[in-house]
């Protein structure tokens, strides 16, 4: 009797144990009823954890935007941001041409969102930031030393000086450039500038029809003995500090980015202010668009973020654009010589947790 009643104390002190053991570990996914059970979480990841944010944006904006990446994964523990550069209008193309998946997309010209995305692959952006052309060199370029405001175009067409800008056909800073060149013109009061410096030693061309220059750059090849025109804009920096190029042209944030040292123009053709959009106007780039040809219009600079339609993450996408319009991204941009617009401007069907920080456009 008494070692009956062992047995039995035994065989029900097992059962509580496989019972304990169960509760805890075992999957219960797949199990009818699962939902009711309680576990015990052991070192339980945080629902985010191993989430890849894949971010493109435009070279010009790597400095500030690794800063950004690292401000928001150390708020968003187990989440990796991706950064992935390029050209603007070659990384919109891979959204909308190649079906790559971003959770964000940052443009170095907003309007590239509105013209190329909304509304079959976004359907709201921001305007966050400014910026302006500038004219980069070293201490160890040609005529370093004697390169202003007033004498720079004539600097670059000095013997043996070599400069280059980025391709019109894959990068803003490209359709920028030779827009700049040809505002000189009518600043300077000299009508020889973009003919000697551009079309002097590319494909690129201009005509003039009822007061618009067109700037033909769909076939940008250069000499590459005086003028040099590379895919991106941040290929140039490279140059210029390895002195295989003595000037480049660039944005200000970049030159500052990367310790460079830069001219700053006047503002009626660095393409920095809207006090002077008329006169922008006056110039446009022709380039390559798939099988056929777009214009880009002289404008003031100003960068453009949206979360994709594709995006994988969207709802972080939305909050890495939160932390960038808000007062981290603006701390960064400013450090980073890049004028944040205050607040950004919302365009479309912006995001509600969005809207407090934007001022909604019509």
């Amino acid at each position: 009797m008494k070692s009956s009643r062992i047995c039995m104390l035994i065989s029900l002190l097992v059962a509580v144990v496989l019972i304990c053991g169960c509760t805890g570990t075992t999957n219960t996914d797949s199990v009818p009823g699962s939902e009711n059970l309680t576990s015990t979480p052991a070192a339980t990841a945080t629902p985010a954890e191993g989430v890849q944010v894949k971010v493109f944006h435009a070279g010009s904006l790597t400095g500030p935007f690794e800063k950004v990446k690292a401000a928001f994964e150390a708020e968003h523990p187990g989440v990796t941001v991706t950064l992935e550069r390029g050209g603007s209008v070659d990384i919109i193309k891979r959204i909308t041409g190649s079906g790559d998946s971003a959770d964000v997309l940052a443009s170095a010209d907003y309007a590239l969102i509105p013209k190329m995305m909304v509304p079959e692959h976004a359907d709201w952006y921001l305007t966050f930031a400014k910026n302006r052309m500038v004219l980069t060199y070293t201490n160890e370029s040609k005529y370093a030393g004697e390169i202003t405001a007033e004498n720079w175009y004539e600097v670059l067409g000095r013997d043996g000086v070599r400069w280059g800008f980025s391709d019109p056909n894959s990068d803003p800073c490209g359709y920028r450039t030779p827009m700049v060149i040809q505002l000189a013109e009518g600043y300077y009061g000299n009508d020889r500038i973009f003919e000697d410096l551009v079309a002097a030693h590319s494909n690129i061309t201009a005509t003039e029809e009822n007061g618009t220059v067109t700037i033909h750059a769909t076939n940008a090849g250069s000499d590459d003995t005086v003028l040099f025109i590379r895919p991106k804009a941040d290929d140039l920096v490279k140059m210029v500090r390895s002195g295989d190029l003595d000037y480049a042209w660039e944005y200000r944030s970049v030159a500052v980015q990367n310790d460079l040292k830069f001219i700053e123009l006047p503002e009626a053709i660095d393409l920095s202010s809207v006090d002077f959009a008329e006169n922008y106007a006056t110039v446009q780039t022709e380039a390559k668009k798939g099988d056929g040809t777009t214009l880009y219009a002289g404008a003031p600079i100003v960068y453009g973020v949206t979360v994709p339609k594709i995006a994988e993450h969207p709802d972080l996408g939305v909050e890495f654009v939160e932390m960038l319009v808000g007062a981290t991204g603006q701390e960064i941009l400013n450090a980073d010589g890049q004028p944040p617009i205050v607040p950004a401007g919302g365009y479309g069907n912006v995001p509600a947790s969005l809207q407090p920080l934007v001022a909604v456009k019509a």
